[in-house]
């Protein structure tokens, strides 16, 4: 890039390591931030809710916050309702906001502390991530250290449909952006799975009467990684196209219409194509987030302490690498594309801070 690069808006929040930022589908300037005392080892959390002020002095406001008895790893903002949103704990808890409940405005706050409007306790470890559908509506999905994906409704007080997805840690579940029945996830154990929820909960058995454990009925596994993948994005514009990421610190790109039957595999298919590996980072990669505006640009956020850019079409002669944003003095673990604004980009940090730029 020629010329300097105009500084970020930042927003410092003291005590509180951030994990992960959501920007709200309904209003252009509002983040939600899912943050954890103690880099999230231990203690308490907080759920920030921040606004941007747009212009040529951008900058970052901190609305309110909610506090939780335990770490928070993951944020979603509701699809159907504006001022509603979903966040993910370490203690295997599942909360639901109401952003326009101000209890703490009121005298007895002491007695009476900011709570969720719902919540739910079914995981048995960390839950590590959520996602809202933005084609069923009525339904997001949580991921958990328990090796389970869960799927619920704000309105039902338990989970609807629970998928033993993996034998170990599930980083990150998400609903596919064109088909709003398939779920793809990622895990410890160097896979990404696609799982079709028209599929059965359970394999019948010899018994009639009798069922298998709940199936694992991932319509595809693709073994992605030698070791653990931390993270992974459907791309916007391109059905069956996910980038995933994790501890090999490669940006690997799946086409996953490109199967093939592994010999074990019996019924289920085990392939998918990569057509894309992208080098760069020097350690783990933690996010990675297709634009919602660009078919071929993904943005990463890694240990490494950078946020990054890269092209999947590079000019004859260019790199993949557009953009490095390097501000941050701690690991970067969450990174977000305005879903109204093309180029702005929202990074967090275990260094307690939001950075806002633009690319």
């Amino acid at each position: 890039m020629n010329g300097p690069r105009p500084s970020p808006a930042v927003l410092h929040t003291p005590g509180f390591a951030h994990y992960s930022l959501a920007w709200s589908p309904f209003h252009t300037n509002r983040i939600a931030l899912a943050s954890s005392a103690n880099f999230g080892l231990v203690g308490n959390g907080r759920l920030h809710l921040v606004s941007l002020t747009p212009g040529a002095g951008d900058g970052l406001t901190l609305d309110k916050f909610y506090e939780t008895q335990d770490g928070l790893y993951d944020v979603a903002w509701s699809e159907v309702h504006e001022n509603q949103l979903v966040t993910a704990s370490g203690d295997g808890s599942i909360k639901l906001w109401d952003v326009m409940l101000n209890v703490s405005d009121t005298p007895d706050h002491d007695l009476m502390p900011d709570l969720p409007i719902r919540a739910w306790q079914e995981h048995t470890r960390e839950v590590f991530s959520v996602d809202w559908s933005n084609l069923q509506k009525d339904l997001f999905a949580s991921s958990s250290w328990d090796g389970t994906v869960k799927l619920w409704s704000p309105d039902r007080p338990r989970s609807i449909t629970t998928l033993q997805a993996h034998s170990s840690c599930v980083y990150q579940a998400l609903f596919s952006p064109h088909q709003p029945d398939l779920v793809a996830t990622c895990s410890t154990d160097g896979t990404l799975k696609l799982f079709d929820l028209r599929s059965p909960s359970y394999a019948p058995t010899s018994n009639p009467a009798a069922f298998s454990t709940p199936l694992s009925s991932a319509v595809l596994t693709v073994p992605a990684s030698g070791t653990e993948v931390l993270t992974l994005d459907w791309n916007k514009y391109r059905p069956f196209t996910l980038a995933s990421s994790g501890v090999d610190k490669v940006i690997k790109v799946w086409d996953c219409r490109m199967i093939k039957t592994g010999p074990d595999a019996g019924q289920q298919a085990v392939g998918g194509v990569c057509e894309t590996q992208i080098v760069g980072h020097e350690y783990a990669v933690r996010k990675v987030q297709w634009s919602p505006h660009r078919p071929d640009v993904i943005a990463s956020a890694s240990y490494d302490m950078t946020c990054r850019v890269w092209t999947m079409a590079p000019a004859a002669g260019r790199n993949q690498l557009l953009y490095i944003h390097d501000p941050h003095t701690e690991f970067v673990v969450g990174c977000g594309w305005s879903l109204y604004e093309e180029g702005v980009l929202a990074s967090c940090s275990w260094d307690s801070r939001l950075n806002v730029f633009r690319v």
